[in-house]
């Protein structure tokens, strides 16, 4: 909901638990005044407060008024050049040469529904569920104007935020920051958590004091990156999963980007996140605009466990776009790692004849089907399919995959080239370099210009005849490198601030475009594994495979990770052979199952070289997962215990909205001799209901919330168990 004084300026964003408010000042600086729990029909501006600093000059219209700076008060879109010397939010460069941005309130307006962004992803709201503000603000003597939007989804406690900058004047500006947000607290006694890690080893927390000065993360490889992930957290020093105050903050982009907060002298806390401005800048002819991508904040006053949640509803209902919303997505098996590079038709029938009848449902192609392509040093740009490998083409192998009752998908990489390529030695000057410098390469590949359109249209069109020849209901949309070399020849010199993001807006123009003329294919994002895992990439990709490293016990810290952010149902998560590839660690099938059931479940292992007894496995896992899909996929997510603890087991569980249901899972991870009881406390339960565990013993939920389930001494290396709670 919100709510205008426009008498007095103040500007408030109720959801059903906070409460987010501005109030433009008697000099028409728009100020934060308040962010938290919800608080209502009160002019908060009472907690900004005035007093003479040395050091920190003052605004003209101030007069001798010292105690009214920029550099002490909380704005909403910090400014830069005018006497605020903290974090800023945006950064102008005038036709004079001169860098500064002085933004003051001209109005605002509420608008049914949710806005939507041209050309960039954005959280979807109708006029029943969704309201949208827009304030506008003004730097007179730079004729620039910034709207700032809004969207405010009540049930979820979601506020989402975006940036449009427009040249009002007669003369180019250059636009060299633009953040999304800006975020001020009055004190710093606060915790960052961020996201960070490497390939195989993605988004694990760290969790630290804010200190004087800045701290933060970003990334200048071109993507959101293994490294760290473009979604923050600022909490209170004490909060934990079920306690405390926590502010999540996801930035809906999958490029460059930067979260930085600093501390001031005077203890207050400044948040400002978006586009990185390293190699950013943006020319802005008079009359045209530039806009931010969307961040999305989410306050819970209840913990971390509440923010993730609320996050993971929000992103399921108005976020992902899903083709197969309301039914269940197929159990598949990825062929990767059976047979790299060494496949043909005859292989991937047999493969799937052996999949088939373990409950299997979709088939999925990887690298090697298309142009001269036996490694991975040649073919990347040539999306024609091999036929001596594939004879007849899509044509002639997908009715077969169908006939064993399965559905067929394929894996593309369009972002790449390979010099060893027709498309390179037709058009080298289609990927990144730099004149004068030799090429940098990534897996053996460059990087197309997606800037372009038509490197674009060319790409495109090569995959729509593909995707066109036969049945096909599934994309792995694949991308193992980041970008170097960034240079395009389609742009002139003072210009080439623009590329970075212009590659971004080219992928998801391609993206989107793919989406509408095949609206039936589920498209799953991918970069080496987890290295685009943002929300940006969601709007476009229900799914995202979550690592290329596929161990389970890894898996349970990087799905952790993850989860504090994104949704089960996002997280790609397959069942892989051992010993596996990335660390040669050996599970039983039955626990690479259970922590595979974190995410969207699948096999990556050539079925027909599993036993008797793994086959059985098999069985009773994809008919498990099928039976409580809708619990599993669409739950509520609950963290019972931190991987990052190294206890004796990792625990999680999902709850079904109506609490009726629940599934809980374990992994233990570090095993000792004589070791002590152990008792697991559940959540979300009912505490009035009585449950039935697994078909057998009854107990309250409040006794399994409050008292907890014995567990049973494990034996072994990694063992593993899923509790199935149903109310009674």
């Amino acid at each position: 909901m919100i709510v205008l004084d426009k008498e007095n300026n103040i500007l408030t964003l109720h959801t059903k638990n906070t409460t987010y408010q501005m109030k433009a000042d008697q000099y028409r600086v728009l100020t934060h005044t308040y962010y938290g729990p919800r608080v209502d029909g009160c002019d908060l501006s009472y907690l900004v407060r005035y007093a003479d600093r040395a050091c920190a000059p003052n605004p003209d219209e101030a007069g001798e008024d010292r105690t009214y700076s920029l550099n002490t008060i909380p704005q909403e879109y910090s400014t830069c050049g005018v006497g605020d010397y903290r974090l800023p939010s945006i950064e102008l460069e005038l036709p004079s040469g001169s860098r500064s941005a002085d933004l003051r309130f001209t109005g605002c307006e509420v608008r049914r529904g949710k806005y939507a962004l041209e050309g960039l992803p954005a959280f979807r709201g109708t006029g029943e569920d969704a309201q949208t503000l827009v304030i506008r603000l003004e730097d007179a003597a730079a004729q620039v104007e910034v709207e700032l939007y809004y969207g405010v989804f009540e049930e979820y406690d979601l506020i989402t935020r975006a940036a449009r900058v427009i040249n009002r004047g007669t003369e180019p500006v250059r636009l060299c920051q633009c953040a999304s947000l800006c975020l001020d607290f009055p004190g710093a006694d606060l915790d960052l958590v961020t996201f960070d890690g490497c390939h195989l080893m993605e988004r694990a927390p760290h969790r630290a004091p804010l200190r004087p000065g800045v701290q933060g993360v970003g990334s200048t490889r071109g993507t959101s990156s293994h490294q760290h992930n473009p979604f923050v957290i600022l909490c209170g020093r004490s909060a934990d999963e079920d306690h405390g105050l926590c502010y999540g903050a996801s930035l809906l982009y999958s490029g460059s980007f930067q979260a930085l907060a600093e501390v001031s002298q005077y203890d207050s806390t400044r948040l400002v996140m978006g586009v990185n401005p390293w190699h950013f800048c943006w020319t802005l002819a008079p009359g045209q605009a530039f806009t931010a991508p969307e961040a999305a904040l989410v306050c819970s006053p209840r913990g971390l466990g509440e923010m993730s949640r609320q996050f993971h509803r929000a992103i399921r209902a108005h976020l992902i776009q899903d083709p197969l919303e309301g039914r269940r997505r197929p159990v598949l098996i990825n062929n990767w790692e059976a047979t790299y590079f060494d496949f043909d038709a005859g292989k991937l029938v047999d493969f799937a004849k052996a999949a088939a009848p373990l409950g299997v449902e979709l088939l999925v192609m990887d690298d090697g089907w298309f142009g001269k392509r036996d490694n991975d040093c040649g073919g990347l740009g040539d999306w024609y399919v091999n036929t001596g490998k594939l004879p007849g083409g899509l044509e002639a192998l997908v009715p077969k995959i169908q006939e064993l009752g399965m559905s067929f998908g394929i894996w593309i990489e369009p972002e790449m080239v390979n010099e060893d390529s027709a498309l390179y030695r037709e058009h080298s000057d289609w990927a990144f370099h730099i004149p004068g410098r030799p090429p940098v390469r990534g897996r053996s590949q460059l990087v197309l210009d997606f800037s372009r359109e038509e490197v674009r249209r060319h790409i495109y069109g090569q995959i729509k005849s593909v995707l066109s020849s036969a049945d096909v209901s599934y994309v792995k949309w694949d991308m193992n490198r980041s970008l170097s070399n960034v240079w395009s020849a389609a742009l002139p010199p003072e210009r080439q601030g623009e590329v970075y993001h212009r590659y971004v807006l080219g992928v998801y123009e391609m993206l989107d475009q793919l989406r509408r003329d095949f609206p039936h294919i589920l498209i799953e994002g991918c970069a080496g594994g987890g290295g685009r895992f943002d929300a940006g990439m969601l709007y476009y990709t229900p799914q995202i495979w979550c690592s290329d490293n596929t161990d389970a016990i890894d898996r349970l810290r990087i799905q952790y990770g993850t989860s504090f952010c994104y949704p089960v149902s996002s997280m790609g998560a397959h069942v892989s052979a051992v010993p596996n590839e990335a660390n040669g660690r050996c599970t039983s099938i039955q626990t690479r199952g259970v922590a595979a059931m974190a995410g969207t479940f699948g096999y990556e292992m050539d079925p027909g070289k599993t036993t008797p007894e793994e086959k059985e496995v098999i069985r009773a896992q994809t008919a498990f997962f099928k039976e409580h899909y809708d619990l599993i996929q669409r739950g509520d997510y609950y963290r019972l215990t931190d991987p990052f603890q190294n206890g004796p087991y990792t625990a999680w569980e999902q709850v079904s909205p109506d609490r009726r249901e629940a599934l809980v899972s374990l992994v233990t991870t570090a095993l000792h001799a004589a070791p002590s009881f152990q008792t697991l406390k559940l959540k979300g339960l009912d505490p009035g209901l009585t449950y039935q565990i697994n078909g057998g013993d009854t107990f309250p939920g409040s006794a399994l919330m409050e008292a907890g389930y014995p567990l049973p001494l494990f034996h072994g290396d990694y063992q593993s168990m899923q509790l199935y709670c149903r109310a009674i």
